[in-house]
């Protein structure tokens, strides 16, 4: 009987370090998101993705908030946008590509940018 509570004890123990382990990278994928969208996205879209950055507001026409810009439009779509830039969609040059950031950076971006969307 002891045995079998110390080996139960054990698989508890590893399914919670399991769990802590992969929150942890999920704030971190979180944070890391935050930080590339205030690095590369946020001048001209905003903090809250409305648009309204700073380079934004300098823009004809400024960029649409995400809210309306990303309806209907893939994961997939997005990420063309992120890697390729607007031409790349029939959209604007003044969205610039972004080749270097990761596939784990761009699907990070994809999940921060519909959460400013909402």
């Amino acid at each position: 009987m002891a045995k079998t509570a110390q080996a139960h004890w054990k698989g508890s123990l590893v399914m919670s370090l399991a769990l802590v382990v992969a929150a942890g990278s999920s704030a971190i994928a979180a944070q890391g998101a935050a930080d590339l969208y205030s690095e590369k996205c946020a001048a001209c879209h905003g903090d809250k993705g409305d648009g309204d950055g700073p380079a934004g507001k300098a823009m004809t026409p400024p960029p649409q908030p995400f809210s309306t810009a990303l309806n209907g439009k893939s994961d997939s779509w997005i990420g063309t946008v992120i890697t390729k830039g607007g031409p790349a969609v029939g959209m604007t040059p003044a969205m610039p590509p972004h080749p270097t950031l990761t596939s784990d950076q761009v699907k990070a971006l994809i999940s921060y940018i519909k959460g400013l969307k909402s």
